[in-house]
């Protein structure tokens, strides 16, 4: 029985604000996709700035409207995060659900999510998101036929003023859950430093391949298949931070952490209920930040990672560059290449396995975290 995909619409505006707005609406299309739907189709306008209380002109909303008549759809998108007004004028106007980028991502966190702790961080997220735009979001909350028991058909003031109290007192049950999971993380995190085992983390781009190369260095030298992770062609395929032990021969040992993959307009809400996961990458002693080179946009992305990387407390980590499926470019005859703190490899295929594993004991011996 095939699965009955809900129909999406995205909307854009270009501020050409030097963001890359059609890469922008690509990605978008992908978020979308990687929540099950479908995209019908999508409008865009220039504007010099947002409009205040629409986010797009009326005119174009109106040509929105016009064409919805002839194209039925079941839920609206919006390139970018709409401030409460703007949500709840455009809710009154379309009479459609309305979804924006960070409402997107945060529902394919939370049907992403696997471990107990993944489970709270979206939904601490979701709930810090929701809250000021509870009556402009009750329409796409009712869609998705619960949005954590929120869903109030025709809810009134009275019914939004619960809702607000009800979201409010589990936001404080959640912090004080992931509080508690963050000091047992960090018990552990210390464990693994009192070891004296080097700490490497792979960060990057969502889908550049992190997990892929995580699986490939457990097969590489630990044989070793009940510890791999989940590896698929799909934006956000892993949230939650897995710690494995590589030994890639006497005296070269590291523990390697595979992280939640960044995005450009990541919520900051979300960053910061990852925040415990991603201490992995703080406290790291090396960074591999996985790049996709068959993507042109693999510039910006870098820019993306590094930028979050700093916030979150890990900008002067040292770093090697993994430039991961290479092959797709270059060839997998012309892999690996080694240029500085750079290697261009294929986790894919595990072209580059043994160099980018030299790399990381010089890297480490050079920076003082081996041995």
């Amino acid at each position: 029985m095939t699965e009955k995909r809900e129909r999406a619409f995205l909307l854009g505006v270009n501020l050409n604000d030097g963001e890359n707005f059609e890469r922008s609406m690509q990605e978008l299309k992908s978020l979308a996709e990687a929540c099950r739907m479908e995209v019908a189709g999508q409008m865009t306008q220039n504007l010099a700035k947002p409009h205040n209380a629409l986010y797009m002109g009326r005119g174009k909303l109106g040509e929105l409207q016009d064409l919805l008549e002839q194209e039925p759809v079941d839920v609206l998108i919006f390139d970018r995060s709409l401030t409460p007004s703007q949500l709840r004028n455009l809710q009154n106007i379309l009479d459609l659900p309305i979804l924006d980028r960070t409402t997107l991502i945060l529902e394919i966190f939370a049907r992403r999510a696997q471990t107990r702790e993944a489970r709270l961080q979206v939904e601490a997220a979701r709930l810090q998101y929701i809250l000021p735009r509870l009556t402009g979001m009750h329409k796409a909350l009712s869609r998705q036929g619960g949005g954590s028991g929120l869903a109030n058909r025709g809810a009134g003031e009275k019914k939004l003023e619960l809702d607000r109290r009800r979201i409010e007192k589990r936001m404080a049950e959640l912090r004080r859950e992931l509080d508690k999971i963050s000091t047992e993380r960090e018990t552990q995190r210390r464990k693994r430093g009192q070891s004296g085992i080097p700490r490497v983390a792979l960060v990057g781009y969502t889908n550049a391949g992190k997990s892929t190369l995580m699986n490939r260095m457990l097969e590489t030298y630990m044989r070793n298949n009940a510890g791999k992770v989940l590896e698929k062609d799909m934006l956000f395929a892993t949230l939650d931070t897995t710690v494995r032990r590589i030994q890639a021969g006497p005296e070269r040992v590291f523990l390697l952490s595979d992280t939640v993959g960044f995005i450009h307009q990541l919520p900051a809400g979300l960053v910061k209920a990852f925040r415990s996961t991603l201490d992995e990458a703080r406290e790291a002693d090396l960074l591999l930040l996985v790049l996709d080179d068959s993507d042109e946009d693999h510039i910006r992305q870098k820019q993306v990672t590094e930028e979050t990387l700093k916030e979150l407390g890990a900008g002067d980590i040292p770093v090697i560059y993994v430039y991961n499926k290479a092959d797709l470019r270059l060839g997998e005859e012309e892999l690996p290449r080694v240029r500085g703190d750079r290697i261009y490899m294929s986790a894919r295929s595990g072209a580059g396995v043994p160099e980018l594993t030299d790399m990381i004991f010089a890297r480490l011996k050079k920076t003082g975290g081996a041995g």
